[in-house]
C-alpha cells in the first residue's frame, strides 16, 4: 500500500513532494559530486573509533618480569634460568604480535579503512575502490586477533597462572600457521603491488589527498604514512621464522624443537610460493600490457620484396599474433641500438622463454613526459607503457632453438665503430642465415647481462625440449620454426 501511494504522489503531484526520503534521489539523474570542503567538512566533526584491548595494550610493552610480576606468578629467571629464556622467546613472539595487530593493523582499518568507508557513506570518494587499497584487512585483524589471544591463554597456562584447558604451544602454533596465518597473509601479499600503484595513481587528487592528511595526522598513526602501514603485513610475514627458530632454540624436548622446525620451514615455504607467485602475476600484468602494445606488421609492409596488389591482400589476411605472447615469461627487456642500413637505430628487445622480439619504439605525442625525463633513456617498460609507448616488430620472432649469439672482442668493435656490441643471428631449419641483427649496448656490463641472458634462455628451452617436446596445436606457434 506504502508503495502505491508513493507512486502516486510522486507522478501527481511532483513539485511538492509529501515525502521528505524522495528528495534523495539528484535532479535529473546527475550523480551528486562531493568537494574538497565537503571532505574537510565531514572530517572536521569525524571520531575515530577506540578499538584498544585493554588486556593487550597493557601486555604490549611488557617484559617477561613484568607480566609474571603482575600475574603474581612464582616463576623467575633465577629458580630457572633456561626455561625463563624459553619464556623470552615465546613472549617476544607475543609482544611483537601485539604491536603489529594494536599499532599496523587495527590502525590501517580504523583510522584508514573505516574513515574512507564512512565517507564513502556521504557521497564523498566513492570511487575509491577499498579493496585495491586495503585488500583482506578485515580478515587479517581477524586472525591476528584471534591468535593473540590463544598464544596469551597457552602462555598463561604454561606458567601455571591458569588451569588446563589450552591447547599446547606447539599445536596453537602449528594450527595457526598452516590454517590461516599464512594464507591470509599470502593474499594480502599479492595485493600489495598493486595497492602501491593504486595509491600513486590517487595521489595527483586533491579530495583524496586531503583524507589521507587527515588520517596520517592521527595520533594513533604516530607519525607514520600509509605506504609505510601498507608494508607491515609483508615484513611480519618474513619476520615469523626467525622468532619460531629462537623459540625451538631454546625448547629442551627434542620433539618440541623439531615440530617448531617444521613449522617455521613450513612458513619458509609458504614465503618462497608466495615470491614466485607475485614474480608470476608481475609477469603475466607486464605481459597484458605489452600485449595491447605491440604492432605487428602484415607481410608486405615488414618485406618490400613482397608486393601484394590491393585487390588480392584479403587472401593474405594478417593473421594476429596478439596472442602469442599471452602465456610467456618476461625474462629480460631493455634498450639497445641496432645498426640498420648503417644507421644506428633505437630498438627495445624483448626475451621471453622462447623466442626473441626487436621492436622499434613509437612514443605517443600527445602524452608528455617531463622536463626531468629523457623519452628514449633510461625509461623502465612499465613507464614507457604508461605514456602509450607502442613497440613494433622488425621481421618476425627469433625462435631462441633457431638463434645463434655471436660476441664482437673489442679489437674488432674498435676497428669497426661499434663498442659494445653483439649479433644475433636467425636461422631456419637447415642452420641457413635468414637475419643477422648488429646490437649494441650502453656499456661492456649491459652487454655481458644480455648474452648471458640469451645463452641461459636458449640452454633451458633446449633442455625443456630434451625432455618434453612443445605441442605445435597450432599455425601461430612460431613463425620461424616453420620455416
Amino acid at each position: 500500500m506504502l508503495t502505491l501511494l508513493f507512486t502516486v504522489t510522486t507522478f501527481t503531484d511532483t513539485k511538492k513532494s509529501k515525502w521528505p526520503f524522495s528528495r534523495r534521489s539528484t535532479s535529473k539523474g546527475k550523480p551528486q559530486t562531493c568537494t574538497v570542503s565537503d571532505i574537510e567538512k565531514y572530517l572536521s566533526t569525524a571520531q575515530i573509533q577506540d578499538w584498544r584491548n585493554l588486556e593487550l595494550q597493557r601486555y604490549k610493552d611488557y617484559s617477561l618480569a613484568e607480566f609474571l610480576q603482575d600475574q603474581s606468578s612464582q616463576v623467575s629467571a633465577s629458580s630457572d634460568p633456561q626455561g625463563f629464556k624459553r619464556q623470552e622467546t615465546i613472549w617476544e613472539l607475543f609482544t611483537s604480535e601485539c604491536v603489529y595487530f594494536m599499532d599496523q593493523l587495527m590502525v590501517l582499518k580504523e583510522v584508514f579503512s573505516a574513515t574512507l568507508t564512512n565517507l564513502q557513506v556521504t557521497n564523498c570518494l566513492t570511487d575509491i575502490d577499498s579493496w585495491r587499497l586495503f585488500a583482506n584487512l578485515n580478515e587479517l585483524c581477524l586472525v591476528s586477533s584471534g591468535f593473540l589471544n590463544s598464544l596469551l591463554r597457552v602462555i598463561k597456562n604454561m606458567l601455571e597462572i591458569t588451569e588446563g584447558g589450552s591447547p599446547t604451544l606447539l599445536d596453537l602454533l602449528g594450527k595457526a600457521f598452516q590454517e590461516s596465518i599464512c594464507h591470509c597473509l599470502q593474499t594480502y601479499c599479492l595485493n600489495y603491488s598493486t595497492a602501491l600503484l593504486y595509491l600513486d595513481s590517487l595521489k595527483p587528487r586533491e579530495d583524496f589527498g586531503t583524507y589521507v592528511k587527515w588520517c596520517e595526522r592521527s595520533k594513533q598513526c604516530r607519525r607514520l604514512h600509509l605506504r609505510d602501514l601498507l608494508v607491515a603485513p609483508l615484513q611480519r610475514l618474513t619476520r615469523y621464522p626467525l622468532l619460531l627458530r629462537n623459540i625451538a632454540k631454546r625448547c629442551q624436548k627434542e620433539d618440541e624443537a623439531r615440530g617448531l622446525e617444521l613449522i617455521a620451514e613450513q612458513v619458509d615455504k609458504s614465503i618462497c610460493d608466495l615470491e614466485g607467485k607475485v614474480k608470476w602475476l608481475d609477469n603475466y600484468q607486464k605481459v597484458k600490457q605489452l600485449r595491447d602494445a605491440l604492432v605487428w606488421l602484415p607481410v608486405w609492409e615488414r618485406d618490400k620484396r613482397a608486393f601484394i596488389p590491393e585487390n588480392l591482400k584479403h587472401l593474405l589476411k594478417a593473421v594476429t599474433l596478439d596472442n602469442l605472447i599471452s602465456h610467456r615469461s618476461l625474462l629480460h627487456e631493455g634498450k639497445l641500438v641496432l645498426t640498420e642500413n648503417a644507421k644506428l637505430i633505437d630498438v627495445y628487445m624483448f626475451l621471453f622463454d622462447e623466442f626473441l622480439l626487436i621492436t622499434k619504439m613509437k612514443r605517443n605525442k600527445k602524452r608528455s613526459v617531463g622536463p626531468e625525463q629523457n623519452p628514449l633513456k633510461n625509461l623502465e617498460l612499465d613507464q614507457m607503457l604508461k605514456e602509450g609507448c607502442t613497440f613494433t616488430v622488425l621481421d618476425q620472432p627469433i625462435s631462441l632453438d633457431r638463434l645463434q649469439l655471436r660476441n664482437i672482442d673489442q679489437l674488432n668493435a674498435s676497428s669497426s665503430g661499434l663498442p659494445h656490441s653483439f649479433i644475433v643471428m636467425h636461422q631456419n631449419r637447415y642452420q641457413q642465415c635468414i637475419g643477422a641483427f648488429i646490437l649494441q649496448a650502453a656499456s661492456e656490463a649491459v652487454k655481458r647481462v644480455w648474452m648471458s641472458k640469451i645463452e641461459g634462455a636458449v640452454t633451458a628451452l633446449l633442455k625443456q625440449d630434451s625432455q618434453q617436446t612443445r605441442v605445435k596445436s597450432s599455425s601461430l606457434w612460431l613463425e620461424s620454426s616453420q620455416i
